[in-house]
């Protein structure tokens, strides 16, 4: 199995802010013991929600429960700039369109308990690959391995790509930068997260 490495500016940021993650992590945890599995969204792009899902995927890991961190953001993925990996690896994409199996993208980190799938080659159709019955066994095979699954999806505001996937969590964080986004949007994309159930 791979091991992806925290880039040393990303420990650097950790560090300063660990308190809050633990803080938003219990959070979590006192809203149901139900809750495994988080999809983590903003309304637009550049919001911070990537910084989220990996921070918060670290909170847990760090708390000793084995969490896995999924970067579903098939359409323009940030995370590889997060996690850095000696060899070549697959990802969510080769195993949707059925090139891979789970396993050959799942990556150990250097974050005991904490496991990663990047998001893979960029794909013509991403809705098409979230809506496919692969996602849907994925979701259903990693729930019964880990504590906690965080998955770093598209801005709802932009695309469809994360009301599809939050369907198949059990609860969605919607990042907001403050100061830079409208209410009307805001509530617009908490409308849209409600509707997925």
């Amino acid at each position: 199995m791979p091991v992806l490495e925290l880039s040393n500016n990303k420990k650097q940021s950790i560090q300063k802010t660990e308190e809050y993650y633990n803080a938003l992590r219990t959070n979590i945890q006192l809203s149901g013991e139900d809750i495994k599995i988080v999809a983590v969204t903003s309304v637009q792009p550049n919001e911070g929600k990537s910084t989220t899902s990996t921070n918060l995927a670290i909170a847990f890991a760090r708390a000793g429960y084995t969490t896995l961190l999924i970067d579903a953001d098939i359409r323009n993925s940030i995370m590889s700039g997060v996690f850095k990996s000696k060899e070549k690896i697959t990802g969510l994409t080769d195993y949707l369109v059925g090139k891979n199996d789970l396993s050959q993208g799942l990556c150990e980190t250097d974050v005991p308990n904490l496991f990663v799938i990047e998001s893979g080659q960029s794909s013509p159709n991403p809705t098409a690959l979230l809506q496919s019955k692969n996602f849907d066994e994925m979701m259903n095979i990693l729930r019964r391995h880990y504590d906690y699954i965080i998955v770093d999806t598209p801005p709802i505001g932009l695309v469809i790509d994360a009301a599809i996937i939050s369907q198949k969590c059990d609860a969605s964080i919607l990042v907001a930068e403050a100061g830079s986004v409208k209410r009307k949007a805001l509530q617009k994309s908490k409308e849209q997260l409600e509707q997925t159930g």
